[in-house]
């Protein structure tokens, strides 16, 4: 994984931007009112993707900043605690370092949100923010540790790998 400055800001932004982009078709297919019909996300229409992808494009920066400010670090420490490299595997470290950053960043993005598109953008009252938050975290928290664990890691992981292993291939 990322050895110096450069690959760790790449990989930043790689998993910065698929971490934004699928919490945005999440929450526009909610904002939508997907969820509520009978199928439920079964009926999620490609104007969902395209409204997620407008949304992501400056979202993707939040997550980018709050992440290098304290939700690797934090979720780095707390995994440190929950596991030993030593005695554990690279994929149960993997794992945990994954649910321990999303149990940090998930409530801070979810606050960016609520303040954004709840109180920013739709005028709810600043007095309602904590229960706006709190419903945010609920609705999200799931969502944002299954697609970090199975679909945001894995493909940041693999696309680093293959450009960075590439790199190495040219210079060889």
């Amino acid at each position: 994984m990322p050895k110096n400055r450069v690959q760790r800001i790449v990989f930043g932004v790689l998993m910065s931007v698929t971490m934004a982009y699928g919490m945005e078709v999440y929450n526009v297919a909610w904002k939508e009112g997907f969820p509520t019909l009978a199928g439920g996300f079964s009926n999620m229409t490609n104007g969902v993707f395209w409204d997620a992808l407008l949304e992501a494009a400056y979202m993707w920066v939040f997550v980018f900043i709050f992440s290098n400010l304290w939700g690797n670090r934090l979720g780095a420490r707390l995994a440190g605690k929950l596991v030993d490299p030593s005695r554990e595997g690279a994929f149960v470290c993997t794992l945990v370092r994954s649910g321990c950053t999303v149990l940090v960043m998930c409530p801070t993005m979810s606050l960016v949100a609520a303040i954004l598109f709840n109180v920013v953008m739709a005028g709810a009252p600043a007095a309602e923010l904590p229960a706006i938050w709190v419903g945010t975290v609920i609705k999200n928290f799931p969502m944002a540790l299954l697609w970090n664990v199975f679909a945001a890691g894995p493909v940041s992981r693999g696309v680093f790998r293959r450009c960075f292993s590439r790199l190495g291939e040219r210079r060889a």
